[in-house]
């Protein structure tokens, strides 16, 4: 079932690229008291999410951050090395939290699995954004296949 606005989101763990290697983080350390504008994307280094989507989220963070956002989070079903690789080579510092889901039980538990097999890509996740407030999700924007609208930098601002 796919997660809906009005839901909590799930109880899941992640890794995040720090100075000192990689580290975990729990979605209620995530999202516990705070206003969150997560987006997925299926791949770190797939054109649409290195050219537009985090670079987007990138540059509109301080626009973001002004209107409540106190975590920007970028999750991808990604190991975490990639994240910090993919976060090296877009110039992604602190204004960007990189998410890897690196087995997809997050994505899987909030019904957001995209099937990139044909693309040798196994099971990776839609491409969406979300805002969540306290871990209760308060807008949610999936994209259709192969499509960049609805869950862009742009679209969030527009909507919060």
């Amino acid at each position: 079932m796919t997660i809906k606005v009005g839901d909590t989101l799930p109880q899941a763990n992640f890794m995040t690229p720090t100075a000192d290697g990689p580290a975990p983080i729990s979605s209620e350390e995530l999202f516990k008291g705070k206003t969150v504008a997560l987006f997925a994307l299926p791949g770190a280094f797939t054109p649409t999410c290195s050219a537009k989507h985090l670079p987007g989220f990138k540059e509109r963070a301080a626009e973001l951050k002004a209107k409540g956002v106190d975590t920007i989070a970028c999750l991808s079903v990604n190991d975490v090395f990639v994240m910090k690789a993919w976060a090296k080579d877009q110039g992604v510092t602190d204004e960007v939290l990189m998410l890897a889901d690196g087995n997809g039980d997050f994505t899987k538990a909030v019904g957001l699995v995209m099937d990139g097999s044909k693309f040798g890509m196994g099971e990776r996740s839609q491409r969406y954004s979300l805002v969540a407030k306290d871990g209760v999700v308060t807008q949610l924007n999936v994209e259709q296949g192969g499509e960049f609208k609805v869950s862009s930098a742009d679209y969030l601002l527009e909507h919060i």
